[in-house]
């Protein structure tokens, strides 16, 4: 191993020797740092340090191989991020190479690489002195990361950096809505790269740093770290010899793509226990195979890398990125096959809404509707609707691995559900009964009292027994804030309740002891083209919301972006910036953000254009959401 790459346990790598810095340090005001979301807490100094062309990734004596390509996979896509928007093709002169980063030497501790929700997100940056253990997120870093159009060069500029940081709540969602526009799997692998930017929602990536885990083998005068773990990095400069940081394997910041699959308009997916279901989608182009949600979940990421001779690099076109000497071999099929939104770091938490929005269920089994003139909400009468529900949720099980289900629940017409018994019992008497409604009637009425329930007890017979059929497959559930308002007092405990209408629902649900997400419709739903970044920015989940242990029951926030207006022409446009706005308010402690949005609107302006850089089509601050540019002009002015 060459002098300029120093060996780390999980540890990290690199960089040069014989070099003390006098630091400077300077706490950074939340007005002037190009970092977004803004971390926990920030200082830097004003050195600046270069990438190396050939800088590489070891993992040379761990305990255990990358097993999943995850580390690799990491590596990759942070080289991409950072080296994309330029060609790198400048050098380094020769009384400058003592400050440049060579590459990181990853010891890996821990085969667990798991993706799992509610565990430590924190994380640390450091560029110090002291030589202690530093840690950094891989999105934290790239963003550290210029282009200097004088030297063709990566640079790492104000360094040192100290930076701390973990998010304020563990959930941090995004919705996306595909039954009223059906979105192509590459559109859905965009939104999924674009949420990683953002620590958004997450779910929500975790992030475990823990001091007492990190050997220290010696003590350093100066050090940079940036630490790796299932997608992050540490890496070290050093002015002295080896040194070693022992860390587990198990770091991820988890975000949540919450996937509202199926609704009134269409049934997309295919579902092998009830192969007709996907009769409800509107074309046959406009399906996903249970494979195609695997994909999304939890395979392939080769649509921008493979293994080749046990490497990780970007396919064919991207492979000048890596500088790699690997001469690929096409013959030999060495793919890697793993997960796409996992391997950033984000759990899919799958909905399918009951008894309401389930029109199409009834294409290919017409006898889930109460009748052919009332085709929703879906027959609470007819058990064949749990079964159909059992195997709906027994073959999800199979590929969404997150704890939770969503399993809807708004919007029923209860109304609706009493017409749903009669139209059956039109059904099954017509022959006796058609010519006397009201004998149907005084029928329906004695029916409801047999089976004890009134219409509106029809609307939580079948939430409960669909929360009972998902706890049966392992899932905890989530409903929208219907089922709260209406029988609250009846759900499993387990529930997590989803507030998307009324203001003071939020504190109600947690005043009663329940779990609470929160997506107010007329904040932080995406689809409101006249909701503007600053609302985004400046709406609180905590609102009435004193008592600091309901308020640890309110697990996050979501942004929504329902499908009606958008489709894959235009569906990052109406998500970013303004999910941006929501992403800081969710993960920067309440004492930093800021009380007037116009303090942020350079940094998220220089956000946005960032996000625009690496390819994601963020539309402007200024108007609508996703709007147009009004004029000729540059990215930082709009």
């Amino acid at each position: 191993m060459s002098s300029n790459f120093v060996m780390v346990k999980l540890v990290v790598g690199v960089l040069f020797l014989g070099l003390v810095f006098q630091l400077v340090v300077s706490t950074v005001d939340i007005d002037s740092l190009n970092i977004w979301p803004m971390p926990h807490s920030v200082s830097y100094g004003h050195q600046v340090l270069y990438m190396s062309r050939d800088f590489e990734l070891r993992t040379e004596g761990s305990k255990y191989p990358d097993a999943s390509g995850i580390l690799k996979d990491g590596f990759s896509r942070l080289l991409y991020v950072i080296r994309a928007s330029h060609v790198v093709d400048g050098n380094v002169s020769d009384s400058q190479q003592s400050l440049v980063l060579q590459g990181i030497n990853v010891f890996i501790s821990s085969a667990d690489d798991e993706l799992q929700y509610g565990i430590d997100e924190s994380y640390k940056l450091s560029i110090a002195s002291s030589g202690d253990p530093v840690y950094a997120h891989l999105e934290t870093f790239s963003q550290l990361c210029q282009f200097n159009f004088h030297t063709r060069l990566i640079e790492v500029r104000q360094t040192p950096w100290d930076i701390s940081d973990q998010p304020r709540f563990p959930y941090r969602g995004l919705l996306i809505d595909t039954s009223r526009h059906y979105l192509p799997l590459p559109i859905i692998k965009k939104v999924v790269d674009s949420m990683t930017y953002t620590k958004l929602v997450d779910v929500v990536k975790r992030q475990t740093i823990l001091p007492e885990i990190a050997l220290i083998k010696e003590n350093l005068s100066f050090a940079i770290c940036l630490c790796f773990a299932s997608g992050y990095w540490d890496f070290w400069v050093s002015s002295l010899s080896l040194t070693e940081v022992e860390l587990t394997f198990s770091s991820l910041q988890v975000n949540v793509l919450h996937w509202h699959i199926v609704d009134s308009q269409s049934f997309p997916l295919e579902i092998p226990s009830y192969p007709k279901l996907w009769n409800g989608a509107y074309s046959i182009p406009e399906r996903y195979t249970m494979a195609d949600a695997a994909e999304v979940v939890r395979q392939v990421i080769s649509a921008f890398f493979c293994r080749l001779n046990g490497y990780m690099v970007p396919n064919l076109c991207f492979i000048d990125f890596l500088y790699s000497k690997v001469i690929p071999d096409l013959s030999s099929n060495n793919f890697s096959f793993s997960s796409y939104a996992q391997r950033r770091g984000i759990n899919v938490l799958a909905e399918i809404d009951v008894p309401g929005h389930a029109q199409s269920w009834g294409t290919g089994y017409p006898t889930l509707w109460p009748s052919q003139d009332c085709q929703q909400p879906l027959d609470v009468s007819n058990e064949f609707t749990f079964q159909v529900i059992d195997g709906i949720l027994s073959d999800l099980s199979k590929v969404f691995k997150f704890k939770y289900v969503h399993l809807g629940g708004d919007e029923v017409n209860t109304k609706k559900m009493f017409r749903t018994f009669l139209d059956l019992l039109k059904l099954w008497w017509s022959e006796t009964l058609m010519q006397d409604p009201r004998t149907i009637a005084v029928a329906f009425v004695i029916l409801l009292q047999k089976q004890g329930m009134n219409a509106s007890q029809g609307y939580e017979y079948f939430v409960l027994r669909a929360q009972e059929i998902a706890l049966s497959h392992g899932y905890e559930c989530i409903n929208w804030e219907e089922t709260f308002r209406t029988f609250g007092d009846k759900l499993n405990r387990k529930t997590v309740v989803h507030n998307w209408l009324d203001v003071g629902v939020a504190a109600q649900v947690v005043a009663a002891g329940l779990r609470c997400i929160v997506s107010r419709q007329d904040k932080w739903y995406l689809d409101h083209l006249n909701t503007f970044w600053p609302e985004f920015y400046s709406y609180e989940p905590l609102t009435n919301i004193t008592d600091p242990k309901q308020q640890e029951l309110v697990i996050g926030g979501e942004v929504c972006m329902w499908g009606e207006t958008v489709d894959g022409s235009d569906i990052e446009q109406t998500i970013w910036p303004r999910a941006a706005a929501a992403a800081e308010r969710l993960w920067t402690p309440y004492e930093k953000l800021a009380k007037d949005p116009a303090q942020v609107i350079g940094r998220l302006t220089q956000f946005r254009c960032l996000l625009n850089q690496r390819g994601v089509a963020a539309a402007p601050l200024t108007g609508y959401g996703r709007g147009a540019p009004r004029e000729p002009g540059s990215c930082y002015m709009q």
